[in-house]
C-alpha cells in the first residue's frame, strides 16, 4: 500500500494520493519513519585537555575519602590540602566527583536516627507507673516563664508531687522525684517513671537518682505526645480551668493557684476516666467503698420509682482495671 501511494504522490502529491486510496497520512508516514534507515552514530566529543587522568581522579576519590576529611566539606579538604603543600583539582571539580558517586546530597538526609522502640507500659493498682513532665506558666511580662514539674500516677491519676520554679532544672527534678518518692512510699523494684525527651528528663542526675531508687525509667519516642497522654491530659485540665489566669504576676502568685487547683484535682475532681471517682479515692484505696455505697442509692432509687428507668435497674460507670500507655494491638 505504502508504495502505490508513492507511485501516486509523484503526479498528484500526498495529500490526495492517501485519500484516494484510502489510506491515513499518518499510517503513510508511520511507514516511511519505520522503514527508513537509522541515523548515523553520533562520534563522542574530544576529551578536553585539562580533564583529569582516570588515575588523577581516583587520588582526588581517595584524598576525599580518608577519615580525618570524612566529614569536611570538598572546601576545608581544598584549603587543608594546600596548607600540606598539595594541589589536585579545583573545589568545584571534587564536589563534581563526589556528585558522580552519588556522594553528595543534603546533610540534613544524611542523618540516621537510631529506632526507637514504642514504650508500652501497664499499671493495675497504684504506684506502679507515674509520668512526669514540664509545662511553662505565663509570666507578668512578654517572654517570662515560670515551670510548672508536675508527677501523675497513671492509674489512679493522682498527682503525688508538684513545684514551680523560675528555671527548667535537672538538680529541681532530681529532688522533687525523691521527696514524692519517699512520701509515697516507694521501694525498689515497684515503681516506673515515664517521661518525654526533655533536657531535665533525661539528664544524668535524673537518671542516677532513679538508679539508686531502683527506680525503673522509660522515655517517649521523639516528637510523639501520644507516649505521654496523660501528663498532657492533665496539664490542659488546668489550663482550661475558667479561673486559670492569662499571666501570673509572680511566682508566689502561681504557687498560690497551684496548690489551690492540685488540692482540687486530687480530692474533688470527678475524675470521667475513673468511673467519676477522685483520684484520692482510688489512689488511697476507697473506690470499692464509695462505689458500694453509690449503688446502694441508686438501688433505693430504682425501687421507689422503676418507672424512671426505662430499660433496667441504674449501674455505675466502672473504674478500669488496667491503665496503659500504648497497650498492645494483638
Amino acid at each position: 500500500m505504502r508504495s502505490a501511494v508513492n507511485e501516486l504522490a509523484v503526479d498528484v502529491g500526498t495529500s490526495a494520493a492517501c485519500q484516494a486510496l484510502v489510506m491515513p497520512r499518518s499510517s503513510y508516514y508511520w511507514h516511511c519513519r519505520k522503514d527508513a534507515a537509522p541515523p548515523e552514530r553520533v562520534s563522542p566529543s574530544p576529551v578536553p585537555a585539562r580533564a583529569l587522568a582516570p588515575s588523577e581522579r581516583e587520588t582526588v576519590l581517595a584524598r576525599l575519602h580518608e577519615e580525618r576529611f570524612q566529614d569536611r566539606s570538598p572546601a576545608a579538604v581544598y584549603a587543608t590540602l594546600l596548607d600540606e603543600g598539595e594541589y589536585h583539582c579545583s573545589i568545584r571539580t571534587m564536589y563534581r566527583l563526589l556528585a558522580e558517586h552519588g556522594e553528595v546530597r543534603e546533610r540534613r538526609d544524611q542523618l540516621t536516627h537510631p529506632p526507637y522502640q514504642k514504650p508500652e507500659l501497664l499499671a493495675t493498682a497504684p504506684n506502679q507507673l507515674w509520668s512526669w513532665d514540664i509545662t511553662k506558666l505565663l509570666g507578668p511580662a512578654k517572654w517570662t516563664y515560670f515551670y510548672l514539674y508536675v508527677i501523675l500516677d497513671l492509674f489512679s491519676r493522682y498527682v503525688t508531687g508538684w513545684m514551680v520554679t523560675m528555671r527548667e532544672s535537672a538538680e529541681l527534678a532530681k529532688r522533687l522525684i525523691e521527696e514524692s518518692c519517699q512520701k509515697q512510699g516507694i521501694r525498689a523494684g515497684q515503681l516506673t517513671l515515664h517521661a518525654d525527651r526533655g533536657t531535665a528528663m533525661t539528664s544524668k542526675p535524673v537518671a542516677f537518682l532513679l538508679a539508686d531508687l531502683g527506680v525503673t525509667k522509660t522515655h517517649s519516642r521523639p516528637h510523639v505526645s501520644n507516649d505521654n497522654p496523660y501528663s498532657e491530659s492533665q496539664f490542659r485540665t488546668l489550663k482550661y480551668r475558667p479561673e486559670f489566669p492569662d499571666r501570673f504576676g509572680c511566682l508566689q502568685d502561681s504557687r498560690a493557684f497551684c496548690q489551690g487547683f492540685f488540692r482540687w484535682y486530687n480530692q474533688e475532681h470527678r475524675h470521667s476516666g475513673l468511673g467519676l471517682l477522685t483520684p484520692a479515692m482510688v489512689h488511697y484505696g476507697q473506690a470499692a467503698s464509695v462505689l458500694r455505697q453509690r449503688q446502694a442509692v441508686l438501688d433505693v432509687a430504682y425501687q421507689l420509682h422503676p418507672e424512671r428507668f426505662v430499660r433496667n435497674a441504674p449501674t455505675l460507670p466502672q473504674l478500669p482495671s488496667e491503665v496503659w500507655i500504648n497497650k498492645p494491638l494483638s
